[in-house]
């Protein structure tokens, strides 16, 4: 009986190993939402990490999360190591830019689980206003490949993207309206200009 439940076992250890072996080497997951704000205001909140509390799904699951920025306030370099207890424990670093339209991050996650992953911001023109996709792409190890045989790693990281971009869009196109609402700077007539 024992031998028969031994060989059972190892029989489905087996068929375990060969499922997690034939998932993918690779993932990606995108989302895009169209926010109606100028790629200027879109592009100041993805850019500078300290404004990602406001609208960052992971930032926002846990407001005890502990901070810590390096290197230049925006732009290529700026990077902010973080610990939480509901998130783990990474690093975002800003890896490439192009002004108002992509920005490239390095996430490199510590805990609960190591991994590098490189993330995208895209901002494309689209009717309505601008196409923000967010995506992130890296290497399935053997962990993140058996956690996919039970978990759909696509739906939950894309719900946290789609949570995301949503604040975002409320964020950007909330500062968008305080902008043209402000009224112009009045025009000065220069001293002894005929009137």
């Amino acid at each position: 009986m024992l031998k028969k439940i031994g060989i059972g076992l190892a029989a489905l250890l087996a068929v375990l190993a060969i499922a997690i072996a034939t998932r993918p080497a690779t993932f990606a997951v995108s989302r895009s939402a169209v926010i109606a704000a100028p790629p200027e205001v879109i592009y100041a909140q993805i850019h500078d990490l300290r404004r990602w509390p406001r609208w960052m799904s992971y930032d926002r699951m846990d407001p005890a999360m502990r901070r810590t920025y390096e290197g230049p306030a925006t732009g290529v370099g700026s990077a902010y190591h973080y610990v939480s207890a509901r998130v783990g424990e990474g690093r975002m670093t800003i890896a490439s830019l192009t002004p108002n339209e992509r920005v490239g991050v390095q996430a490199r996650f510590i805990k609960p689980f190591a991994a590098t992953n490189q993330v995208e911001f895209t901002l494309k023109p689209a009717p309505g206003g601008v196409r923000v996709t967010w995506a992130m792409q890296g290497r399935n190890n053997v962990m993140s490949k058996t956690m996919s045989l039970f978990i759909d790693m696509d739906r939950m990281i894309g719900g946290d993207f789609e949570k995301g971009l949503a604040d975002l869009k409320t964020l950007s196109e909330g500062e968008a309206r305080a902008a043209s609402a402000q009224p112009a700077p009045a025009q000065t007539t220069p001293a002894g200009a005929a009137s």
